[in-house]
């Protein structure tokens, strides 16, 4: 029997770790529409305060709320992902092994 086809699951754990190396250094590429249109909320309202003189500690806390619940759910899917191809080899193990095992005896 052939190795078990993970190439897709491979290029999307890559793109996926990519996507939260960028988020880890602080880049929007990787955010979806929702998380990049509050982010640039925040840092509007922050450049806002600071233009004023007073504190933008709020959109500090909601610009690092919004990068970390971004990490949160790309480390998820991350797992999925890994728990998807060891599920893929583990299914194609079990198969060979059926198959060995019906043999010629």
């Amino acid at each position: 029997m052939a190795k078990p086809d993970t190439r897709r699951l491979d290029r999307e754990i890559q793109r996926t770790t990519r996507k939260l190396e960028a988020v880890r250094k602080g880049e929007l590429w990787p955010l979806t529409g929702q998380e990049r249109r509050a982010m640039l909320r925040a840092v509007a309202g922050g450049s806002y305060r600071v233009l004023r003189e007073q504190d933008p500690g709020r959109a500090e806390r909601r610009m690092d709320h919004l990068s970390t619940s971004a990490e949160i759910r790309l480390t998820a899917e991350l797992t999925a992902l890994h728990t998807e191809r060891q599920r893929v080899i583990n299914e194609h193990a079990a198969a060979k092994a059926a198959k060995k095992s019906k043999g010629w005896w």
